[in-house]
């Protein structure tokens, strides 16, 4: 929000408090308390009466430091708040004549104490991130609304940009932009988001989370050019400053902090089929795509039965509608014979002509108005109700709903929608403030169904297609863009929106192949294709047309059936990539500044990204089949075509529809697959080993893990002169005998010597 009218005015409306200068402090065992003076204080005097700012410092975890600032402490504060991971880490107060310093690890919060020379720096070591300063952190009360917000605004340098702060559509990078972190069901043409998260991080490295699932504010370098202002409504405003050291680094700790994502199924990297959405269909109609996949030899991994699997206007009611389905077990079980899982979509509506809504509004299971009606609305399902997952007893019922589909056959849900939450005279059962419930309901939501799939299908076979998300949600995967259009311009906004979400520490992430609303051309369709099948997964989904790839021509099954073979040979390395997302917290798509932040040519890619720490991928957006992309340093090869390319300049290319820019990274150890109908087999037994270029000294490593995620072969390989040696160790499964991987060059690598395999 905007308080300011240009640099030395306040819009006319707004009264203004602002820390100016140091009051005083103390020490609370692992909390620093600083109190600042809104105005000028050189005598006694003038400190009676005015307001004073607080500001607390705490620390959840070695180098994050938590800044609480506040005007009057005495407002009630309601929930829900996002959980952090709280590791009590050892903190330190110095204090000299001039400064408090405040210090987790190695990360330092500096307080200026000279009169009017209020300043708060932060510090990694003696590098400074950022800082906050004049006119920056205070108290605003809106005289023609009475309203009152909390703002702090935060220094970048010239050279700095900002990202993140959730799925966003609009330009990857974020300077310039006003950012309402805010849920909503907007499509991905447009400012809105379905999933917000007010946390951003800098190509300097490090981060900004804001503690407040609220509606907050964002001006990014739009207010004042050079601070990223940020405020929300209330007496308070908490952020944490969250210094990982490097854009990787910071996005690790960040999901160190608010938590990892789960390791999805090896299955669920294989091709998923939808119904589509208001397509007519029935079994026959579902058989006939499933064995049309099988002729056409494209092998597919989930089917996935959109809103019509129930009768109309009774979403959600969890019965399929009998008169197209008329034995749903008896399918799954035949589905599941031909090597199918099945996905069925759901959300928290209750129509109120479902036989549930009766049920759930007398047990006071949906979410009511201050006079103790059923909120109700029309904007989905006529007359739906919410389910309140704020109460035990209604996330119980629900669950229980969703168990008998689950001992039925069904194996994981796609959880729509959960933006459209109500905030206007609202009561929860919890007490819950409405507004901030409104961004994190989805987090109680998704939490519900996901922890559900884990009790009934074991760990590790958890997985839900998520749209909406707040922070922790990537805790829940998998999560989708929502909402896409069938042309070039949606199919790049997607994109940016799939490496912003990853900037916000989601591992995994899905688009509607193709485009959701109308129908794609053969050419986008295919484009789309290559990338979505070089996503972490893949899914053919639309509106109102099927998305079977013979209805656009007979050049797409060719084009799906190529890249979803692919993708499955490419398991060991996409595997162990998700693997380190779930344990590290590094997600599977990457922007290019987070693997090559030296390279600054790499800060504003957005139509490019690493897919795992080894393979750079380029879409292809215009139906010339022209692409523009750049290399960073070393010599690469394209995995499809063999070509090499010397890095560190902008490459111009062409490719048909069975080629795009794959390209693998120098010193590279790229594990593959030798099965390819199936994205889940065993890695370290059906295994081939290629070498990318090295250069003389080069050392690499990578790890095959099994289809729990654990380790079961390490690989090394160091280049000396004019040998290569790669070692195999056997991690684990040693009472079976793996034998060696056959160890090959790229094609298109220069080097000419002895591979020696041991």
């Amino acid at each position: 929000m905007k308080f300011t009218n240009g640099l030395w005015l306040m819009r006319k409306e707004i009264d203004p408090s602002f820390a100016v200068q140091y009051a005083d402090h103390r020490v609370n065992g692992n909390e620093l308390i600083v109190y600042a003076a809104t105005s000028r204080v050189t005598n006694r005097s003038q400190g009676v009466g005015g307001s004073v700012i607080t500001v607390r410092f705490t620390s959840p975890m070695e180098d994050v430091i938590r800044v609480a600032v506040s005007h009057y402490e005495g407002a009630v504060e309601k929930g829900p708040r996002a959980k952090v991971n709280d590791t009590a880490p050892e903190v330190t107060v110095t204090e000299t004549e001039e400064q408090l310093v405040f210090t987790s690890g190695k990360t330092s919060a500096v307080i200026e104490k000279g009169i009017g020379a209020w300043a708060v720096r932060f510090m990694d070591g003696d590098r400074k991130l950022t800082s906050s300063g004049f006119r920056a952190e205070g108290h605003m009360r809106n005289g023609e609304t009475g309203r009152v917000y909390t703002t702090e605004q935060l220094g970048i340098d010239v050279d700095e940009y900002v990202y993140g702060l959730g799925e966003r559509f609009t330009p990857f990078v974020k300077n310039g932009q006003t950012v309402e972190i805010w849920q909503a069901d907007g499509g991905t043409a447009s400012e809105q988001a379905y999933k917000n998260i007010p946390f951003y991080v800098t190509n300097k490295g490090y981060g900004i989370l804001v503690d407040d699932e609220g509606d907050v504010q964002f001006e990014i370098c739009s207010e004042k050019v050079g601070r990223v202002c940020m405020s929300a409504e209330g007496e308070r405003f908490s952020y944490y400053v969250i210094n990982g050291r490097t854009p990787k680094g910071t996005v690790q700790k960040y999901t160190e902090l608010t938590g990892k994502p789960a390791l999805p199924p090896a299955w669920s990297f294989g091709l998923w089929l939808s119904t589509s959405f208001t397509t007519n269909y029935n079994e026959e109609t579902t058989s006939s795509f499933i064995q049309g996949m099988k002729d056409r030899d494209i092998p597919l991994s989930v089917f996935h039965f959109d809103c019509f699997w129930m009768k109309g206007y009774e979403w959600c009611n969890f019965e399929w509608d009998n008169e197209v389905f008329p034995d749903p077990e008896d399918m799954i079980r035949r589905y599941h014979e031909r090597g199918l899982k099945i996905c069925v979509w759901i959300n928290s509506y209750i129509g109120q002509k479902s036989p549930l809504f009766d049920e759930a509004m007398k047990n006071g299971y949906l979410i009511k108005k201050a006079n103790g009606d059923v909120w109700q609305s029309d904007l989905w399902q006529p007359g739906m109700g919410e389910v309140d997952f704020t109460n035990p007893e209604a996330r119980a019922w629900y669950r229980e709903k969703l168990r008998r589909l689950l001992r039925m056959g069904v194996d994981c849900f796609k959880t729509d929608f959960g933006e459209r939450i109500p905030v206007r005279d609202i009561v929860y059962y919890d007490g819950s403030d409405p507004v901030k419930m409104h961004n994190y309901y989805t987090h109680l939501y998704n939490e519900a169904v996901f922890s559900l799939l884990k009790e009934e299908r074991g760990e590790g076979e958890a997985v839900v297609f998520a749209r909406s998300a707040t922070v922790g949600g990537q805790q829940f995967p998998v999560h989708w863009g929502g909402d896409c259009s069938a042309d070039y311009v949606s199919m790049a906004e997607t994109l940016r929106g799939g490496l912003s979400l990853a900037l916000s520490g989601f591992g995994f992430w899905s688009h509607d192949i193709s485009g959701f609303e109308s129908t794609a051309t053969p050419d986008l369709y295919k484009r789309w294709c290559q990338f979505g099948l070089l996503s972490s997964h893949s899914r053919l989904h639309g509106s109102t047309s099927y998305r079977v790839p013979w209805l656009f021509d007979d050049e797409a099954s060719d084009v799906v059936r190529k890249f979803t073979r692919l993708k499955c040979t490419l398991m060991p390395y996409l595997y162990q990539a998700a693997v380190e997302s779930h344990t590290i917290g590094t997600p599977m798509l990457r922007p290019m500044f987070v693997e090559f932040p030296e390279e600054k040519a790499c800060d504003t890619l957005d139509r490019q990204y690493m897919f795992g720490e080894d393979l750079l991928v380029a879409p292809i957006f215009k139906a010339s089949g022209e692409v523009d992309y750049y290399l960073p340093q070393g010599r690469w090869i394209n995995l499809l075509t063999g070509e090499a390319k010397d890095g560190g300049t902008w490459q111009h290319e062409k490719h048909d529809y069975m080629s795009l820019p794959l390209m693998v990274r120098p010193n590279t150890i790229l594990p593959m697959g030798t099965v390819d109908d199936r994205p889940d087999y065993d890695y370290a037994s059906n295994l081939a080993v290629y070498l990318s270029e090295f250069d003389d000294g080069a050392k690499a490593e990578t790890i095959v893990p099994d289809l729990k995620g654990q380790p079961v072969l390490k690989l090394t390989a160091k280049r000396s002169g004019s040998v290569i040696d790669v070692a195999v160790k056997q991690m684990r499964g040693k009472d079976r005998e793996i034998a060696l991987p056959e160890v090959k060059l790229l094609p298109g690598c220069a080097f000419s010597g002895e591979i020696r395999v041991k």
